[in-house]
This record gives structure tokens, sequence and C-alpha cells, in this order.
């Protein structure tokens, strides 16, 4: 069974992170879509409202599994079974900065990264841009998935 993993914190989930999931599960039996938790970080949303928003996102797709944890990714991956690690890339600034996280994971553990370029139509979207947008009071819909709502 080929599974992978697509980390990160998701604060909210944005269009391109659902086009890459949405691409990324054909290529797997299994797609678990991570929330690292980070004490040292502030989130907009809280880690129940983050998970929420992807389940509602996924939920008629028995491949896409939701799970939240904390420290190392490749860890995360050691104690699952899962030899993917699934990313997006925007940019070559993206890719500079993947990179070096994957050849770290690689050397600490026996895990590959895929990478998928995010689609033209996404490549601008970014959580601390939706995050902006929300603060300032903007149309921010047009940026997330239908389940991620402001209260």
């Amino acid at each position: 069974m080929k599974r992978a993993i697509f980390p990160g914190s998701f604060d909210p989930i944005t269009l391109g992170h659902f086009d890459i999931i949405e691409r990324g599960v054909t290529l797997f039996d299994e797609l678990i879509i991570a929330i690292g938790v980070n004490a040292d970080k502030k989130y907009m949303f809280s880690l129940e409202e983050r998970k929420k928003f992807i389940e509602d996102c996924f939920k008629d797709n028995p491949k896409i599994k939701v799970v939240t944890y904390t420290g190392l990714t490749v860890h995360f991956c050691e104690q699952n079974n899962v030899d993917f690690i699934l990313r997006g890339l925007r940019n070559p600034a993206d890719f500079e900065f993947e990179k070096a996280i994957a050849h770290t994971n690689r050397d600490l553990a026996a895990i590959e990264t895929v990478f998928l370029l995010t689609a033209a139509k996404t490549s601008y979207i970014s959580s601390s841009i939706v995050r902006d947008v929300i603060r300032n009071n903007g149309d921010y819909t047009k940026l997330v998935p239908k389940p991620v709502r402001v209260k």
C-alpha cells in the first residue's frame, strides 16, 4: 500500500492546498493530511477548526485521512508506516526551501518527497495572504474551499 502524508499547518487550508490534495490522492492508496502542531506559532484558527475545515472538504473521499501530530514529520511517517511526503511548489523560493527539507528528511529516514507544481490559477495563494485578507475584511472566499468560513 502506497501511503503519503501531506503535512502543513493549514491556517487555513487554501484552494492551492486543495488542488495539490485532489491531484496527489490519485498517486497514492491513502493520503494523510497531517496538521502539524507548533507551540511557538500563533494561529488564526484553532487546531479543531483547521481539522474540521479539511475533514469537511474531503468527507466523501475514503482515501483521505486527516490527523494532527507534533514533532518531526519523518518520525510521524516512521510511526505510521508512511513512505512518501507530498509537497506543493508555487515558485522557485518554495523549491529551494522544500529541497533542503526533503534532503534532511531523507538523511533522517527512508522517506521520499514527491513534489507537485501548483496549478497556475492557485499559485499566488498562500495561507498568510488569506489570513491578511480576512484580517482586513476582504473577500477571502475566492481563495479557500467552501467549508472554510469565518464566523
